[in-house]
C-alpha cells in the first residue's frame, strides 16, 4: 500500500526538469513565508497560497490528510478547525535515495512535522502533531469552541508529498453551539474572506457531492470574491456516497456551476474507517480502485482522486508563482523602502544625536515650518482647502471686512433719537443753526460699536494660529515619538500666543478709542457741513413740497402776510417743542401744569426738524464710512504686528528658553510605548523584507 501511495505522487520523467524548477519555486515562496512568519507577520505582500474552505461537514480535513498521506488533524463534532492552519508540505528525498519503511507505530525517520512556534523541534509521531494543534488552539481560543485569526504554522517533510502550501480555514457554520458567540457565523465568514479575497490566493472550495451543489457554502463564498471562477478549484468529496445511478459527470463537465480551474472528485475515509483506524495509504488505494472500476469515471480515472488533485494544485500554484514573481519583487522593494523611512522617522536603531541636539533640531524645524505655513511657502500646499496664512487672510478680508461694512448706524439710532439729541444739545436756548454736538455724540457712539468685531477678529486669528500649531504637532514624527515633548511644546506655544493676545487686544481697542476721541472733520473725504445742509434743503424743497404761499392756489396779499407774521397763535403745535406735546394735550399746556417726569419726542417732524435730522444723518453716514475703512485697514495691521509677526519672530526664542534646559530634557525625550513597539515592528519587518529580498534575487 505504501509503495502504491508513493508511485501515485511521482511525476513522469519527461517533466522532471520542469517539476524540479517548479518545486524550487514553491520552496522559494515557503522561504518567503518563513521569513515573515519568523517575525510574526502573516503574508504582508500577498504571496501565492492555496486556501481551503468549505462547510463543517464537507470533508476538508480528510482531503488534506489524503494529500499528506498521514492522519494528523483533529477530529470531532462542531468546529474542529478553530484557527487557520498554514500547512507547508515539503517533498524530501533521503540523501541515500532509499525511503525507510515505517515502524509499527506508523512513524518514519523520513517523515516529520515542525511547528513554527516551537522552533526546530521535530515531531515524528503524527499523533503528537494532532495533540499540539489542539493544545495551541485551546491556548489561544480556550476550550469553548471560540475561534482566532492567529494562524498555526505547520511544516511537514515527507518523500510522499508534493511541495505545496495550503491554508486550512475554519469550516463555515450557521448556528453557534456551546459558549460560542452569537455572531460566530459572521466571525468565521470575515476570517475566511480575509484570506480568499487576496488576488494571489487559489481557492480550494470543498463540497460534498451528495448534496445540492447550488447550496454549497464554499462555492457561494468563493463566488463573492472570484465571480469569474478564474482562481477557484472545486473538490467534490463523498462521491462514493451518492445514490445509485447518480454521478458528478455533469459537474465535472462544467454544466452545473462552471469553474475555470474545474473540479476534482475524491473519495475519503468515512467516519467508520476513521474509527477502525484505517490507514490513509489504504484509503488512497481504495480511492484509486473506486474510480478505475466505476462505470461513470473509469474512462477519466486519471483525472480523479487525491494524487491528481495534488498534482493539479502544484501546477496551479506554480502558474501563480511564475506570474506573480515580478510583482512580488516589486512589492518587497517598495515595502522595504517604506519601512526604512518610517524607522528613520522613529529614530532609527542606533540611537540619536543626543537629547539636547534633538530638541534643538525639533525647535528649529518647527519654527521654520510655522513661518513657512504663515507665509504660504510650504511644500505641502493643498488644493482641497485653505490652510495656514490663507485662512488668516480670509478672516481679515472676508469675515472682518464684511462684518464691519454691515454695521448700519441707523439700525439703532432713529430719527426721533436724533431729534431728541438736537434739542438736548441746544440747552436752554433753542438753536438757530444745526449744532455739531449731536453729530459728535452719535458718531462716537457708533464708532464704539466697531470694537466688538475688531476684538472678535483678534480671537479668530488666535484660533487660526492654534489650528496651525495643532496641525504641525500632528504631522511631525518627533512629536509622535515623544509625547511629553509634544505636550510641552503645545503648552509653551499656547501660553506665548495668549501673552501676545493682551497687547494685541489693547492695541486694537486703542485704535477704536483713537477714532472715537478725535473726529477729523477736516478729512478730505468727509462731507462738509454746508454740502450736507444744501443736500438736506434740496430734499426738503423738492417739487413734492411747494412753498406754503402756493398751496391754496390764490395770490398772496399783504394783509395775509401781516396776519401770518403777527398772529403767532393761529396754528397749533408750531412751537419749538411742539413734537413733545401732542394735540390731545393742548388743554394741559394751557393749564400751565408742570412738565411730565419724562419728555420724549413724538409725532411727525416739522420741516425744520426734518432738515436738521437729514443733515445729521448725512454727516454721520459720511464720517462713519471713513472710520470703517480706516478700521478695516488698521485692525489687521495691528493684529499682524503684535500677534502673528511677533509669533513668527520670537517663538523660537521662547521655545529655547522654556525647553532647551538640561533639567527638563530627560523628561521631554521619553518615548511613548507605541513608538517603542512600532520601532520594534519596523525593525522586524525590515529584517524580514531584507531576507525576502535576498531570497528573490536568487531567482
Amino acid at each position: 500500500m505504501q509503495s502504491c501511495a508513493v508511485r501515485s505522487h511521482r511525476l513522469p520523467a519527461t517533466v522532471d526538469d520542469e517539476a524540479t524548477m517548479d518545486q524550487s519555486l514553491i520552496k522559494l515562496v515557503n522561504k518567503l513565508q518563513d521569513a515573515f512568519n519568523d517575525v510574526g507577520i502573516q503574508n504582508p505582500i500577498d504571496l501565492p497560497q492555496i486556501t481551503v474552505l468549505g462547510s463543517q461537514s464537507s470533508g476538508k480535513s480528510s482531503v488534506l490528510e489524503n494529500i499528506v498521506g498521514r492522519d494528523f488533524l483533529p477530529r470531532g463534532t462542531g468546529i474542529v478547525t478553530r484557527r487557520p492552519l498554514v500547512l507547508q508540505l515539503i517533498h524530501r528525498v533521503p540523501e541515500n535515495g532509499v525511503i525507510a519503511p515505517r515502524h509499527e507505530d506508523g512513524s518514519s525517520p523520513d517523515e516529520w512535522g515542525e511547528f513554527l512556534h516551537l522552533g526546530s523541534e521535530k515531531y515524528f509521531d503524527f499523533n503528537k502533531i494532532r495533540e499540539e494543534i489542539m493544545r495551541d488552539t485551546e491556548l489561544k481560543t480556550g476550550k469553548n469552541a471560540g475561534i482566532s485569526p492567529l494562524p498555526i504554522n505547520l511544516r511537514i517533510y515527507s518523500p510522499h508529498v508534493l511541495t505545496l502550501t495550503l491554508v486550512d480555514l475554519p469550516g463555515l457554520t450557521k448556528n453557534p453551539v456551546g459558549d460560542q458567540p452569537r455572531d460566530i457565523e459572521r466571525q468565521i465568514r470575515d476570517m475566511v474572506l480575509k484570506y480568499i479575497s487576496k488576488p494571489n490566493a487559489v481557492i480550494l472550495a470543498v463540497t460534498a457531492a451528495n448534496t445540492d451543489l447550488a447550496n454549497s457554502d464554499g462555492l457561494k463564498l468563493a463566488a463573492e470574491v472570484d465571480p469569474e471562477g478564474t482562481r477557484t478549484l472545486g473538490v467534490l468529496t463523498k462521491v462514493d456516497l451518492m445514490d445509485v445511478g447518480t454521478d458528478v459527470v455533469d459537474i465535472l463537465a462544467g454544466r452545473v456551476i462552471p469553474l475555470r480551474l474545474g473540479y476534482v472528485p475524491v473519495v475519503n475515509r468515512g467516519q467508520r474507517d476513521i474509527d477502525n483506524k484505517k490507514h490513509v495509504s489504504a484509503a488512497l488505494e481504495a480511492e484509486r480502485s473506486f474510480f478505475e472500476n466505476h462505470s461513470s469515471y473509469r474512462s477519466k480515472a486519471a483525472y480523479c482522486g487525491t494524487p491528481f488533485l495534488a498534482r493539479k494544485l502544484s501546477s496551479i500554484l506554480m502558474h501563480h508563482i511564475r506570474s506573480t514573481l515580478p510583482d512580488i519583487k516589486s512589492k518587497i522593494t517598495t515595502q522595504l523602502a517604506k519601512f526604512q523611512m518610517e524607522l528613520q522617522s522613529l529614530g532609527g536603531v542606533g540611537g540619536d544625536q543626543g537629547h539636547a541636539g534633538h530638541v534643538l533640531t525639533v525647535i528649529t524645524e518647527f519654527c521654520n515650518e510655522f513661518r513657512t505655513v504663515i507665509d504660504g511657502n510650504s511644500n505641502d500646499l493643498t488644493v482641497n482647502e485653505l490652510a495656514g496664512g490663507a485662512r488668516i487672510s480670509f478672516v481679515f478680508h472676508e469675515l472682518f471686512s464684511n462684518g464691519v461694512k454691515s454695521i448700519d448706524p441707523f439700525d439703532v439710532v432713529k430719527d426721533a433719537d436724533i431729534r431728541t439729541i438736537l434739542y438736548n444739545s441746544s440747552g436752554s436756548s433753542p438753536a438757530l443753526f444745526v449744532g455739531t454736538t449731536a453729530f459728535e455724540v452719535i458718531v462716537k457712539q457708533q464708532i464704539k460699536r466697531l470694537e466688538d468685531p475688531s476684538l472678535k477678529c483678534t480671537t479668530l486669528v488666535y484660533d487660526e494660529l492654534v489650528r496651525i500649531l495643532s496641525q504641525l504637532l500632528s504631522k511631525t514624527a518627533a512629536f509622535r515619538r515623544f509625547p511629553a515633548l509634544r505636550e510641552r511644546f503645545n503648552v509653551v506655544v499656547i501660553q506665548y500666543f495668549k501673552r501676545c493676545m493682551s497687547p494685541t487686544q489693547k492695541l486694537v481697542s486703542d485704535i477704536i478709542s483713537a477714532e472715537a476721541c478725535y473726529l477729523n472733520t477736516g478729512h478730505p473725504d468727509f462731507l462738509s457741513g454746508h454740502k450736507a445742509l444744501a443736500m438736506a434743503s434740496e430734499r426738503l424743497n423738492a417739487p413734492s413740497h411747494p412753498p406754503p404761499e402756493f398751496k391754496s392756489g390764490k395770490p398772496v396779499t399783504s394783509a395775509m402776510v401781516n396776519s401770518k407774521d403777527l398772529d403767532v397763535d393761529i396754528k397749533e403745535n408750531t412751537g419749538f417743542f411742539s413734537s413733545f406735546f401732542p394735540t390731545k394735550n393742548k388743554q394741559k399746556k394751557g393749564a400751565m401744569e408742570p412738565p411730565p417726569p419724562s419728555l420724549k419726542a413724538s409725532g411727525a417732524l416739522t420741516d425744520r426738524e426734518s432738515m436738521e435730522t437729514d443733515v445729521i444723518k448725512l454727516l454721520i453716514t459720511s464720517y462713519f464710512n471713513i472710520t470703517k475703512r480706516t478700521v478695516i485697514d488698521m485692525v489687521p495691521k495691528a493684529i499682524m504686528l503684535n500677534l502673528v509677526v511677533q509669533a513668527k519672530d520670537s517663538l523660537q526664542r521662547e521655545l529655547l528658553q522654556e525647553l532647551y534646559q538640561p533639567e527638563v530634557l530627560e523628561d521631554l525625550m521619553k518615548e511613548s510605548d507605541h513608538v517603542v513597539a512600532r520601532r520594534r515592528e519596523c525593525t522586524k519587518m525590515i529584517a524580514a523584507l531584507e531576507k525576502a529580498s535576498e531570497i528573490v534575487t536568487t531567482v
